[in-house]
């Protein structure tokens, strides 16, 4: 077993940090730093990869709960802890992006917008961007969870929220869960739906995206809007 204290100074995964930045080490040297040790028998770059395996990859661990990360043998309350504080951290600061005024030119913009924060998501999940005359993004709401069809995508809900928030136009975003973002008949006929409430209201709908993994598909950009 090779231990941290056994691998040169320059190697090891804080200093490593240190010098380059995280954005230099792999995900299971950024794991092993929030476990911070190993146990008895097996070092914390070992315990982090098997986390990382046991968890299915980084999609399984965003959504481990408290008992599942407690299972993997070498894991206890502490460490499940840590990792869950990093996860959700990490969940809450690509949540408060929306008050930096983002600005959308382009779908490829949105997408990126929205990227980390749904790509993971195991459910479909309907978020609206809501735009000012400037196209930046002045509220960033979840409207509907679930299966994505005409009756669980009311615009109503959708329009009211725009009105509210004095919005010049609107970008829809949901995920599939499967990692494919090819749209299916009930997304494009949803999409068609909101075209029409938004030409009734005086709001644009922008585009309509589905995100995929690190993937995405724009009825703006295929011509469906």
């Amino acid at each position: 077993m090779l231990k941290i204290k056994d691998v040169p100074v320059d190697e090891r995964p804080r200093e490593r940090l240190i010098k380059f930045g995280p954005q230099a080490l792999a995900t299971t040297e950024l794991i092993a730093l929030l476990l911070r040790t190993g146990t008895t028998h097996e070092s914390v770059m070992g315990l982090a990869q098997k986390v990382l395996v046991q968890t299915g990859n980084l999609k399984g661990l965003a959504n481990a709960n408290l008992g599942e990360l407690t299972q993997i043998h070498g894991i206890g309350s502490a460490k499940a802890v840590q990792l869950l504080a990093g996860i959700e951290l990490g969940r809450r600061i690509a949540q408060a992006t929306p008050e930096e005024k983002v600005v959308i030119r382009y779908p490829k913009d949105a997408a990126e917008f929205v990227m980390q924060e749904m790509r993971y998501l195991e459910q479909e999940h309907f978020v609206c961007l809501f735009l000012n005359t400037k196209n930046q993004v002045t509220h960033k709401k979840c409207l509907f969870v679930g299966s994505l069809n005409a009756s669980v995508v009311h615009p109503r809900e959708i329009f009211r929220e725009a009105v509210r928030y004095s919005s010049a136009g609107i970008i829809c975003v949901h995920n599939h869960p499967s990692g494919n973002p090819s749209p299916s008949r009930e997304d494009i006929e949803v999409t068609h739906r909101l075209v029409e409430a938004g030409e009734l209201m005086g709001i644009d709908l922008i585009d309509h995206l589905i995100i995929g993994d690190q993937s995405y598909f724009s009825m703006k950009e295929k011509g469906i809007i």
